[in-house]
């Protein structure tokens, strides 16, 4: 039997990693417990401190040395985050900037592909693509939105470290588009303040949103900015839902349009039907339905946030057939079930997108779409974990799954953007 005698926080062991989890920590194993080791790569030999052994099954730590390493490994995009300093004075956001760029990819398919098997008994093999521009860049200078964090009692701006809410101080932001970094104030104390917003759209002036001490709302999130994809302009409120990546607002408008147009010419798309875009937000991807098919679409864009709301129902304006409800995604769907017969009917010639945040859609708005029974689903989704459960009951309600896409939106991370399509049996 292996001996599972107890770890204890600080202590130091020698380990072999063998594997990538879920949430961008590397697997090994001492003593047949299972170990999840920060800033690892698999196939590395590392020096690693204990973080946290609560659990009998398994433990945390952070790597210290590397004592053989990857072909894979490459100094750290990100000096602050860098194995050369104090786990606990790592900056956060960048867990795979020690990798290179093609093995982060190999990384981030193999969780996605091990989450389909694991919990939607799918196999799939997928391939994670590149942004436009981002191997070129190594990866950098692609983040149009960054939260700094104030410390209460120096004023000092920085990221949290990478497992904790201490402040680290930084002198750059790689990841960070050029706009980000002109007006990042790193180098200066911001008393009184909590936290700072930094945002660079792609049409408009770089800007900060502020939250003071006493602040509830962040200065300035309710201004209008403008944001471009390919040749069409949208309104956003600054301090509204965006996507991050410079260039993942085209690359998902161009995925969702493709995948409609490849299902019209399968002839399953009806433009005159109860077409629904969920967890809308803005009305990127309603727009990018509008496209695929033309402007004959019908299509209702829900979000709970009333100003991106109103923002849709702006960028979406020249559409006739669009509208935009504010609403929990999941109280729309119980009225519409709760809707006559001949109500729910015009659904099942429907396809619907939808984007849900990092959580998923979640067994009850899955199980919800399943009973109204649309022709097409078009998922988008940012975790990996969360969009294969929701392929399982989706699975379970009578769909199939189709193309699965996924999309590097968020290189020196271990986040990932996926788009998996699911049409009704």
């Amino acid at each position: 039997m292996a001996n599972t005698s107890p770890l204890q926080p600080g202590d130091e062991i020698e380990l072999e990693i063998t594997n990538i989890a879920h949430g961008g920590v590397s697997v090994a194993r001492h003593d047949g417990r299972v170990v999840f080791v920060a800033d690892a790569i698999p196939g590395e030999r590392v020096r690693a401190r204990v973080t946290e052994a609560r659990k009998k099954s398994f433990a945390r730590a952070v790597t210290l040395e590397v004592l053989e390493a990857s072909p894979d490994r490459r100094p750290h995009v990100w000096p602050e985050a860098a194995l050369e300093r104090d786990p606990e004075e790592r900056a956060g956001g960048a867990e795979f900037g020690h990798i290179a760029l093609e093995r982060q990819r190999a990384l981030k398919a193999q969780v996605l592909a091990e989450s389909l098997q694991r919990f939607a008994g799918v196999e799939r093999d997928v391939t994670v693509e590149a942004a436009p521009g981002d191997d070129e860049a190594n990866g950098l200078g692609w983040r149009s939105r960054v939260r700094l964090h104030v410390d209460p009692e120096t004023g000092a701006v920085g990221p949290y470290a990478a497992r904790s809410r201490t402040i680290v101080p930084v002198e750059s932001l790689p990841l960070a588009v050029e706009g980000v970094n002109m007006i990042a104030p790193l180098d200066e104390p911001m008393h009184h303040l909590v936290s700072i917003d930094l945002i660079a759209p792609s049409a408009d002036d770089p800007r900060m949103l502020i939250t003071a001490e006493e602040d509830v709302a962040r200065a300035g999130e309710n201004d209008a900015v403008r944001e471009l994809v390919g040749d069409r302009e949208f309104l956003v409120r600054a301090g509204g839902f965006w996507q991050v990546h410079r260039e993942a607002p085209e690359v998902l408008f161009t995925a969702v349009r493709d995948a409609i147009i490849a299902l019209d010419e399968a002839g399953r798309v009806d433009a005159g039907a109860a077409n629904l875009d969920l967890f809308g937000g803005a009305g990127l991807l309603a727009a990018a339905m509008a496209e695929a098919v033309g402007p004959a679409l019908k299509v209702t864009t829900v979000e709970a946030d009333p100003g991106a709301t109103d923002d849709a129902a702006e960028n979406l304006s020249e559409l006739v057939g669009a509208l935009a409800v504010t609403a929990r995604v999941d109280r729309y769907l119980a009225d519409l079930l709760a809707a006559p017969a001949a109500v729910r009917d015009r659904f099942r010639r429907s396809t619907v997108v939808l984007d849900p945040p990092r959580s998923g859609a979640g067994g009850a708005v899955s199980q919800q779409l399943g009973e109204l029974a649309p022709a097409n689903i078009v998922y988008v989704a940012c975790d990996p974990v969360a969009l294969a459960r929701d392929t399982a009951t989706l699975l379970g309600l009578g769909y199939e799954l189709g193309p699965v896409r996924a999309f590097d939106l968020f290189p020196h991370t271990h986040h990932l953007e996926a788009l998996a399509v699911f049409t009704r049996v």
